[in-house]
């Protein structure tokens, strides 16, 4: 199948490119406007902390189970309608938590509300990333991966921030509410702006909702995104205000709660920087591969500095690292997956990758935080910088197989298979 992308050319690729960037930072208030006002409400409306912590899971839960059938039906029917209705499930989904704050019964209509959310996002980031693939050749790949990321990246702690300080200065109702206006402000700006980029008008194919991508290209890229989201969200966003808290580290004043905030956000910048940095570096090199290294590098060097932090100073440099280190293998990472993928399974690779992703992130904290109980925050730390390292060998591996080659040219492998 040829992709009908491939006729969208010129400055109309920026356009999509931006509007899709657009859409996913506004939708991404949803995501994070609850995070600041859940916990606190939990006590006010009578939520168990299992039950508050069960509702701020069930999205990336009910997300996991959704993202291999929606990359099935990207590759079906297209990107345009997918990320259209995805924005407008995440929408409904933001509209249902004034729901709960208004009606009976308000727990379950936060769970719906989050459920229906992991399932809205399923469906965008399966085609976000289908859609940038489709509007790239290999010279703007990565940047394009790089900047969409970017955007799914900052939306979230930019809604954590709307959803404290409106709550703070109005009502939980209004922080609600303005999260829900901009989410449906994203669904405007989709469907007016976002053209079908992956199939022909009338054409879809026989992918079928099971039909998970296992090929060699997708299991690897999949696997080195868990190792990074596991170590990046499992471990360091799980266990730092405990780090802090143990070692009685602390910045501008702020108790440990706070000042992981402020060591949380370094990381977000650096990682939101560095994204579009690895994206427009690895189009210009004549392989992704060694920016790739590099990067998970920097991730393992971050968290082999975690474990010997003892200072402000020396646990800035390493989440800066570890930031750098994540960010920067976003971008070229899901440029190395459209490289390697014919295009007409790009949705599902995109698919598998995002579950592989949410595994990683959904059990990192699971398995991180009872064994720094037992076993202190050096070992567990140690580990995390190994298993990076870890998969920058899976990642070599697994190039190896396909290309023939550790250090494949840019672009090369999935130009041979266009017809």
């Amino acid at each position: 199948m040829r992709r009908f992308g491939a006729r969208v050319g010129g400055s109309g690729d920026g356009v999509v490119v931006a509007a899709v960037i657009a859409s996913t930072f506004f939708i991404g208030f949803g995501g994070g406007v609850i995070y600041p006002i859940l916990p606190n409400l939990g006590e006010v409306l009578g939520f168990s902390s299992f039950l508050v912590g069960l509702i701020l899971s069930a999205n990336r839960f009910s997300r996991l189970f959704a993202n291999a059938p929606a990359g099935a039906l990207v590759d079906r029917i297209g990107t345009r309608k997918p990320f259209v209705v995805g924005m407008v499930v995440q929408g409904v989904a933001t509209l249902g938590y004034v729901v709960a704050m208004l009606a009976p019964f308000p727990e379950g209509w936060f769970m719906l509300a989050r459920i229906l959310w992991g399932v809205g996002s399923a469906l965008v980031f399966a085609t976000a990333y289908t859609i940038a693939s489709d509007v790239s050749d290999a010279g703007s790949r990565g940047a394009n991966m790089g900047l969409i990321r970017g955007g799914v990246l900052f939306g979230f702690p930019t809604g954590v921030v709307v959803g404290g300080v409106v709550s703070e200065l109005a009502s939980t109702v209004t922080a609600f509410a303005v999260a829900s206006a901009f989410a449906f402000l994203a669904s405007v700006v989709a469907y007016a702006t976002v053209p079908e980029t992956h199939v022909d008008p009338g054409e879809s194919t026989t992918a079928k909702p099971w039909d998970v991508d296992t090929s060699v290209p997708a299991l690897t890229v999949g696997i080195v995104n868990f190792a990074v989201l596991f170590v990046y969200i499992g471990a360091l966003f799980a266990t730092l205000v405990l780090f802090l808290a143990e070692n009685t580290i602390t910045v501008f004043g702020f108790d440990a709660q706070g000042s992981s905030g402020i060591f949380m956000g370094v990381t977000v910048v650096a990682a939101g920087l560095s994204m579009y940095a690895g994206g427009y570096v690895s189009d210009r090199r004549a392989s992704r591969v060694p920016v790739l290294l590099g990067f998970l590098a920097a991730t393992s060097l971050g968290f082999l500095g975690l474990a010997a932090a003892d200072s402000v100073g020396t646990l800035a440099l390493a989440c800066l690292c570890v930031g750098v280190g994540q960010g920067g293998t976003s971008g070229p990472l899901m440029a190395l997956l459209a490289d390697l993928v014919p295009e007409d399974r790009m949705g599902r690779a995109v698919g598998t990758n995002n579950v592989f992703g949410d595994i990683g992130g959904g059990f990192g904290p699971i398995v991180t935080l009872p064994l720094v109980d037992r076993l202190g925050f050096a070992p567990i730390y140690v580990a995390c910088a190994i298993l990076p390292a870890a998969a920058a060998v899976v990642l070599l591996a697994g190039v190896h197989r396909e290309t023939g080659q550790f250090v494949p040219m840019v672009g090369s492998h999935s130009d041979e298979s266009v017809d």
